[in-house]
């Protein structure tokens, strides 16, 4: 990896953490959106990447915080997500196998619409919902889970809807994500598609991410959570239009 693409898949590792860190979303999004506009490293790759980090953010939370895991919520949207996961995965390989363009323009499609999903404000439920829901919405998220390692934004919703603590429903997103980030690595290892050799610098953004996280919460921006949420939302459209516009223009052109 040439130095210059180092640092800026360093840089894009940094917003993303101190972005997930204010916000409670949008590591994976970023990172992906990021990677996929630059082309520092291979998607496949990134998705890689995007796992480890995710282990490495949840590590930290949840140091602390897994007491507040909402046990009942939690099971059964994680069994569907990991059921799906490996759907996703498939799907991933059979676009990396067939063209990348495709792969480019899913991506940014599916960074369009978590971005515009996750503006909406979720309208508060007086009572949970069933576990058939928490079924439903974590099969959604396993097939985004395996296919860029972005399980976040249909749980996102979903949780953020639920009468729960705030600290639950925090908790229990970060260690669905976690446990999915670290199923995803076991499925890599165990298909083979490991990164090479030339991937490894590549994980300097490990103590990045870690550093993001801390300075995000000892030292935030003057900036009120929804204008951070607007600024997250608004990063996130443009990263997945600037990817998906070229690339389906170029889907078109070359279609008979």
């Amino acid at each position: 990896m040439e130095p210059q693409g180092l640092a800026g898949l360093l840089v894009i590792a940094f917003v993303a953490a101190y972005t997930q860190t204010l916000t409670g979303f949008a590591l994976g999004l970023i990172m992906m959106g990021g990677v996929g506009l630059t082309g520092v490293i291979p998607l496949t790759d990134a998705a890689v990447l995007v796992s480890i980090l995710v282990v490495v953010n949840a590590a930290q939370v949840l140091a602390k915080g897994w007491r507040d895991i909402a046990v009942v919520q939690f099971l059964p949207a994680l069994a569907a997500s990991l059921v799906f996961l490996g759907l996703g995965y498939w799907l991933l390989g059979l676009m990396v196998a067939n063209s990348l363009d495709w792969l480019k323009l899913v991506l940014g499609i599916v960074i369009v619409a978590s971005s515009i999903q996750l503006s909406l404000k979720p309208a508060p439920l007086a009572v949970p919902s069933g576990r058939a829901s928490f079924v439903g919405f974590g099969a959604v998220a396993g097939i985004m889970g395996g296919l860029f390692s972005t399980a976040g934004p249909p749980l996102i919703y979903h949780f953020y809807r639920q009468p729960l603590k705030p600290a639950a429903v925090r908790e229990t997103l970060v260690a669905i994500f976690a446990v999915n980030a670290l199923i995803r690595l076991g499925l890599v290892a165990a298909t083979g598609r490991l990164p090479s050799a030339a991937f490894w610098p590549a994980l300097l953004a490990v103590p990045v991410v870690m550093a993001a996280t801390y300075l995000a919460r000892r030292h935030p921006p003057p900036l009120s959570p929804l204008s951070l949420r607007r600024m997250a939302f608004l990063m996130l459209f443009l990263s997945g239009l600037s990817l998906a516009t070229p690339t389906l223009v170029h889907v078109l052109a070359g279609a008979p």
